[in-house]
């Protein structure tokens, strides 16, 4: 397996020799395997290991002993080893992010922290070609363009994946063959996360059902889509050029007439390339944010401009489109009574509010995902709404006595001004039982005494 891994590394130019290598090494199966093989492939291209373990603190005592378990491989191989102990859940909390989310930037957050340390090089990572299939059909799931099948890359920036051409049974087998300790989360092989339910349940009824060969059919996809993508790349940035009639730190503006010639795919791609130039990155920007720009050069006229997110704002002005950081539009209220049993389209949001009643034996409740809450159906007794804030709105989030001011509740959870008129309040007359994306009221949430149970979920339309 060592030589496979050679070859991907060569290939794909993932080490040079003298590169200081980062590994992340957790204690389980795949990352000590690529501890072990790139101790091999160190005798051919020379560079210089260091490992780090991040313990997520959420997993107790069994946490603490990977992190010992890891120190003393490393203490037996005589590498440099850096651990950090993190709250992944209290982080997500805080940043507004899923668990996964967090774990994942807390993780290399840190692994570049420690190269940074070294001087410059590498960050490894274990993620292997079941792990790449996994990635597809999550975002098959979710819906995505040709850029998300492409997958996981080999390489980005300094984070490099020497094992995506290397299968979890080959893994095991190497693994076995050379009678390497590892450990074993146990989460790992409990259903309760979508990765996890993907590789237990749905990847073996694949398997035996449809095509027995489904990893290496979605690993050559991903090859395939990543080819396409890096052209559609080329010709984007080539497009770019012609397009951009000027641009500033914190503006771009793109020439109306030549924009409007070009084919839809390519203005979607010119559109978020603007946006990363602008903001950095495209995190939080939807399909919806970029086909509402796209409809607004299209078919606006001069003046007209939509606010986005982070206080970005696309607007027209006679020839000239134009994307930049400026100061917030006049926002519009909106107030919609929710159907319950039903669905609510909420046009401002270009979303549905989904609503169910149910008895609280048959209701289960799935805590992971922050756009479904559960409430007692039976404390409600006015009409449900949805809206944005008003002044002097009052709010008592889950686990407080009393009520505190809306505004205050954003500062504590660190809401931007910009974005905090764009988050949807659902309300019972003049209760807010939810704020949307965050915390629900204290008064509704579900007790021992509950019988009768309301689950509201925001859709989003793809």
């Amino acid at each position: 397996m060592e030589g496979k891994v050679l070859e991907t590394i060569r290939n794909y130019n993932l080490i040079d020799e003298g590169d200081q290598v980062v590994i992340g090494v957790s204690g389980g199966p795949d990352s000590m395997a690529l501890l072990y093989i790139l101790l091999d492939i160190k005798k051919v291209i020379p560079f210089n290991i260091y490992v780090a373990h991040v313990n997520h603190g959420v997993r107790g005592e069994a946490a603490n002993k990977d992190e010992e378990f890891v120190r003393n491989i490393c203490k037996d191989l005589n590498f440099p080893f850096y651990s950090i102990k993190v709250n992944m859940y209290e982080y997500a909390k805080d940043h507004n992010m899923t668990g996964e989310e967090a774990g994942r930037k807390l993780r290399y957050d840190f692994f570049k922290k420690v190269l940074k340390k070294h001087g410059r090089g590498k960050i490894a990572v274990a993620h292997n070609k079941n792990d790449q299939a996994e990635t597809l059909i999550m975002r098959f799931m979710r819906g995505t363009g040709i850029d998300g099948l492409k997958g996981i890359p080999y390489k980005r920036g300094n984070i490099i994946r020497p094992l995506l051409e290397i299968n979890r049974d080959e893994i095991e087998a190497y693994i076995g063959e050379n009678k390497i300790d590892t450990r074993l989360d146990k989460t790992n092989l409990e259903p309760i996360y979508n990765r996890n339910k993907i590789r237990l349940e749905l990847m073996p009824y694949i398997e035996e059902n449809f095509n027995p060969n489904i990893v290496d059919t979605l690993a050559r996809f991903s090859k395939l889509m990543s080819i396409d993508s890096q052209f559609l790349d080329k010709l984007t940035k080539e497009a770019y050029i012609k397009v951009v009639k000027k641009r500033g730190k914190d503006s771009i503006i793109l020439d109306r007439g030549k924009f409007s010639l070009l084919h839809m795919s390519m203005k979607q791609r010119l559109i978020r390339n603007a946006l990363e130039e602008i903001q950095g990155n495209l995190q939080g920007f939807t399909e919806n944010h970029i086909n509402s720009i796209i409809k607004l050069f299209s078919q606006g006229d001069t003046g007209k401009a939509i606010n986005l997110i982070h206080n970005i704002i696309a607007k027209i002005s006679y020839g000239d489109l134009i994307i930049e950081k400026g100061r917030l539009l006049e926002r519009k209220d909106y107030f919609y009574k929710l159907n319950i049993n039903g669905s609510t389209y909420i046009e401002e949001l270009d979303c549905y509010l989904k609503t169910k009643v149910i008895s609280k034996e048959k209701c289960e409740i799935n805590f992971k995902n922050r756009f479904i809450k559960y409430f007692d159906y039976d404390m409600i007794s006015n009409c449900l709404y949805i809206r944005n804030r008003r002044n002097g709105d009052r709010f008592s989030p889950i686990g407080m006595k009393g009520t505190k001011k809306l505004k205050d509740f954003f500062i504590d959870e660190k809401v931007s001004k910009e974005e905090r008129d764009s988050i949807p309040l659902v309300v019972a007359g003049e209760d807010i039982i939810w704020v949307l994306g965050y915390r629900i009221s204290e008064k509704y949430k579900i007790t021992e005494k509950t019988k009768n149970i309301i689950i509201i979920e925001k859709q989003k339309i793809y």
